[in-house]
């Protein structure tokens, strides 16, 4: 080691490679390494060019080659020091931030803006004398989506969840709504209306348009929507008014009890402590004042939902018997 770093200091520059030489010569080790570099350098020195004589007869030396040669050289005595010192030669890596990570962070507001603008209308699409809307409300588990699969099969319904749409966009190949979904989801926010009303409104023309007998008296259940006022506000006046709200009441235990017992299986990334509580929340802040809002409009049907799926269907059918004028 004394001997590699006295060479160092008494070596010219454009004569290290003779000094490496000698330190490769004492202490020569198997490394394929250090042995390419070493024969470069000598190879580099066996082919370089001669000095120049006094009266001409050579050529002169070149500055390039001098310099390559003598930073190879400089390479090649700094590795078999490191390695002789034990300490690995590592190259710099640049951090490139991944996909996961970028998904992560916060949408800025422009961003927002940008991606979830909607089209000017003049009035909604649909008329409600020909389509039937129910918005379906209540807390994180209540169960309204094995009650709207009921509705759906007794009374010819078509159950639109906005949360499943939601899902499913984030996950569709080439969705430019993907990312920006998947942070509200994940923080447990309200993802802005105006992605939702584009998703509800294109799924509900794609059932129309693909049955015939189905388009002849259109009927949806609208699950988990609206979830804030200027959501009801602005899909009625864009897309349809509605018929009623069916709010599915429940104690908060009970439905972080069933929301517990689905994580165990669903797969949502929702679907644990921390999530649901910020749903449960973000429920009570928003969602719920749109409850009281209709309810002054007369519009709320409520359904106790602590019993047993069938005893809750029992009061649901009773219900929807007597709006639809239906007997089923």
């Amino acid at each position: 080691m004394a001997l590699y770093r006295r060479l160092a200091r008494s070596a010219p520059l454009v004569g290290l490679g003779s000094a490496y030489g000698t330190a490769v010569s004492s202490f020569r080790r198997p490394m394929a390494a250090q042995r390419s570099i070493l024969c470069l350098s000598r190879r580099h020195f066996a082919s370089a060019p001669e000095p120049i004589r006094p009266g001409g007869g050579g050529r002169g030396p070149n500055p390039a080659a001098l310099i390559a040669v003598a930073s190879m050289g400089f390479a090649a005595y700094y590795i078999l020091v490191r390695s002789r010192e034990g300490k690995e030669i590592r190259p710099k890596v640049t951090r490139q931030t991944s996909t996961s990570e970028s998904s992560d962070a916060a949408p800025s507001a422009e961003e927002v803006k940008e991606l979830v603008s909607l089209p000017e209308r003049d009035k909604p699409v649909f008329d409600p004398k020909d389509v039937t809307v129910v918005f379906v409300l209540g807390g994180p588990g209540a169960g309204k989506g094995t009650q709207c699969a009921r509705l759906k099969e007794d009374y010819g319904f078509v159950h639109l969840s906005a949360g499943d749409l939601l899902r499913e966009e984030q996950h569709r190949v080439g969705s430019k709504y993907g990312t920006l979904i998947q942070h509200y989801i994940k923080e447990g926010l309200i993802v802005p209306m105006e992605v939702t009303i584009a998703l509800l409104e294109n799924a509900m023309k794609e059932a129309i348009a693909k049955d015939a007998n189905f388009a002849k008296k259109p009927r949806f259940l609208i699950d988990g929507f609206p979830r804030k006022m200027d959501q009801a506000v602005k899909f009625e006046e864009y897309v349809v008014p509605s018929q009623f709200v069916l709010y599915f009441e429940c104690p908060e235990k009970i439905l972080l009890d069933r929301l517990m017992k689905r994580g165990e299986t669903s797969g949502r990334i929702d679907d644990n402590v921390e999530s649901i509580k910020k749903r449960f929340k973000t429920f009570a802040d928003t969602s719920f004042p749109v409850i009281e809002a209709f309810e002054k409009q007369n519009k709320v049907k409520t359904i106790n939902c602590q019993g047993t799926p069938d005893e809750v269907y029992a009061k649901c059918k009773s219900l929807f018997n007597d709006l639809l004028g239906e007997k089923k």
